[in-house]
């Protein structure tokens, strides 16, 4: 079994946020020292999808981060749409239905669309985001999202939301698991993760609000 190092949680220019290619992405994520990246645009498939089908040397999980009417999930390993601003626990269920797996996104940033530490037992999601690069204040949160995780048995997951190439690898997911896709998700499935992740640096970070007020 090999330890596959993973950013769960990247951004393309198919994102409305966003303009990272994806030579953007192959090239950071091979100069970070990553395995592999999942791509995960705002409430689309289709840039995931075109991603994947290509060999770059890497790995890619095809995802996307739906927005629910209370929070956003990750689904990985989906190759198809997931209607947006349902439940969280309908949004879940979509995403199982669509063979892949669930995970609650950055669940305590309320600024960024949190579905909130309460509502983690009630919900059937696979696994939690306890790391997120770009949340603010990042150690609290982070403390906060590990302690619930540990509290509710769910497996934890990083990675750096990346809306700029610069980002990509800042938080990645140690994931046990043979290289295959199959093997991975269920590696996630089962807890065979470590999360690791530091915060984006504010130069970073003004960068990618100026970049979003020229998409505006």
């Amino acid at each position: 079994m090999d330890t596959l190092k993973i950013d769960l949680h990247v951004h393309s220019r198919y994102s409305r946020d966003c303009s990272t290619t994806f030579r953007e992405i192959v090239a950071y994520a091979k100069m970070r020292g990553l395995d592999g990246v999942a791509i995960t645009d705002h409430d689309v498939i289709e840039g995931a999808l075109k991603f994947a089908k290509r060999d770059w040397g890497i790995i890619v999980i095809p995802g996307i981060e739906v927005s629910t009417c209370a929070g956003h999930i990750l689904g990985l390993n989906v190759s198809e749409h997931i209607t947006p601003n349902l439940t969280p626990a309908e949004t879940i269920e979509k995403v199982h239905d669509a063979g892949g797996i669930a995970v609650v996104a950055h669940p305590s940033a309320i600024y960024k669309g949190g579905v909130g530490l309460g509502a983690l037992p009630s919900l059937r999601a696979d696994a939690v985001e306890v790391i997120n690069s770009s949340v603010i204040p990042f150690h609290l949160l982070t403390y906060l999202n590990r302690k619930v995780a540990l509290k509710v048995g769910l497996p934890q997951t990083a990675g750096s939301d990346s809306h700029i190439p610069e980002t990509i690898g800042l938080a990645y997911t140690l994931i046990h698991a043979e290289s295959s896709l199959d093997e991975i998700i269920e590696s996630i499935r089962k807890g065979r993760t470590e999360p690791y992740g530091k915060p984006i640096p504010w130069s970073l970070r003004l960068k990618i609000i100026r970049q979003r007020k020229k998409r505006e």
